[in-house]
């Protein structure tokens, strides 16, 4: 069953509960001439009409966000919970008038009778269990105009066992109890509107629910790459809870690593609130362990640069950066230095003015044109030189040999393993080595792509 539906079921059933129990504390309170039997007919009245709406509210507050209700619908269970607040006050003054005329005329007490007695109790009865059901209900759906008709029923109870009290004492003899049970039950709706008036006001002025900021903000901060939660604001409409947070990432981390910190940090809160809709703001910051090479990949990257092959010599009082930055092949050397030297400058302005930075500036390696597999004996040639070049090194078992034609000449691509202890640098320069000698055989080769890897276990 959808949380719609449980709503509107729950809503419905009280409805008929509520005009029935009132119609018949109605009649049996004028025909015994009970002020308090009556008072409470008309606070059911109340109940009846509470519910009408309540009912009525669940079926459009549920729906989605639309162009004019950005926040969806949920507010109007707030605004009916409040209009039910004002009729309760006005039923209240009303009922305390009422007990006040009969306590000073000396009304006489109403005529006593079991009949009375077994409508309450099955009043009773009946208000307990619709109000243990559609308290369950608002709880499950997060429902503020369910939980307020549940806290109707549950002092409807109370107002009942005022009136079963108010009819003893008239039947002992004491004239006033009716009318003082009628003012007890009085008493006791002020004190349910007030206490609805205080939350959904609440609700309306987008007060933050008790411990929401602190447990959206543990629950953000745990999200593996937030820093911290710089601010959070968080606000009720209907069962939904709306957040914003600002939170703090490393500068260091690319886009789609962002966009990840964002989708699980709305996983976060959902699990945290249920309901939960988040508006997540990243907030770049330098790490405390941000090493020079980063900061300069970080500045290069903010310049829409690619750069490669940072190097960094740190000789006590000053730095030494080298980078190599690729720039358009077909791009004019004054436009290439005027952008090395804005690189260079924006450095400095890290770094301070007596660090030296050289930028090498090459061509970016363009994109590859398209092409197709070539014939399996040129593959079976370039495989075959491939082998014999690493026959006698650490680098052995070439495999995976491809061959790609193109416009712009030959693409080789192929896999090897390596000796597990040597190390990146070893690794690199004897690839490297296969790789010159096999572009020295065979000119037709425009690049060689290799993959190194250790041996198999």
């Amino acid at each position: 069953m959808t949380s719609q539906h449980s709503k509107t079921s729950v809503a419905a059933i009280s409805i008929f509960a509520s005009g029935g129990m009132a119609a018949a504390k109605f009649v049996v309170g004028f025909a015994i001439g009970s002020l308090a039997l009556i008072s409470e007919a008309l606070h059911s009245s109340i109940d009846l009409v509470a519910t009408i709406i309540t009912w009525a509210v669940v079926r459009v507050s549920d729906k989605p966000a639309d162009d004019e209700h950005h926040y969806g619908h949920g507010k109007l269970e707030s605004i009916s919970a409040l209009g039910v607040t004002a009729l309760l006050y006005v039923l209240a003054g009303g009922i305390l008038v009422e007990a006040y005329s009969r306590l000073r005329e000396g009304t006489p007490p109403p005529t006593i009778s079991a009949v009375p007695f077994v409508v309450l109790v099955i009043d009773i009865v009946v208000n307990l269990w619709r109000a243990r059901a559609l308290h369950r209900a608002a709880r499950e759906t997060r429902s503020q105009a369910l939980a307020a008709d549940a806290l109707h029923f549950a002092s409807d109870v109370m107002g009942s066992i005022a009136v079963i009290v108010g009819l003893i004492l008239a039947g002992l003899g004491f004239w006033w109890g009716d009318a003082a049970a009628a003012a007890a039950v009085a008493v006791m709706i002020a004190g349910l509107g007030l206490r609805m008036a205080g939350s959904t006001v609440q609700t309306l002025v987008d007060r933050a629910p008790e411990g929401a900021q602190e447990k959206a903000t543990a629950a953000i901060r745990s999200v593996p790459g937030v820093i911290d939660v710089e601010r959070l604001r968080v606000r009720m409409v209907g069962a939904t809870t709306f957040i914003d947070a600002i939170a703090k990432v490393p500068r260091t981390y690319p886009i789609d690593r962002v966009e990840d910190i964002k989708r699980n940090a709305q996983a976060a809160v959902g699990k945290a609130f249920g309901d939960a809709d988040l508006t997540f703001t990243a907030v770049p910051v330098a790490r405390n362990n941000e090493t020079v090479r980063d900061r300069i990949m970080v500045i290069a990257r903010n310049s829409g640069l690619a750069v490669h092959h940072v190097t960094v010599h740190d000789l006590g009082a000053k730095l030494i950066v080298g980078i190599d930055l690729e720039v358009d092949g077909e791009m004019q050397l004054v436009a290439a230095h005027d952008v090395a030297n804005t690189l260079e400058r924006n450095i400095k302005e890290e770094f301070g003015e007596d660090v030296e930075v050289d930028v090498h500036i090459e061509p970016l390696e363009p994109e590859l044109p398209f092409g197709v597999d070539a014939p399996p004996e040129r593959v079976q040639t370039i495989a075959a030189a491939l082998a014999g070049y690493a026959r006698d090194g650490e680098i052995h078992d070439i495999h995976n040999v491809r061959v790609r034609n193109t416009d712009a000449g030959e693409v080789v691509n192929f896999h090897c393993r390596a000796v597990p202890s040597m190390s990146v640098i070893k690794v690199h320069e004897q690839v490297d080595a296969i790789e010159r000698a096999l572009r020295r055989a065979f000119p037709s080769v425009k690049r060689v792509i290799s993959h190194a890897e250790p041996p198999r276990a």
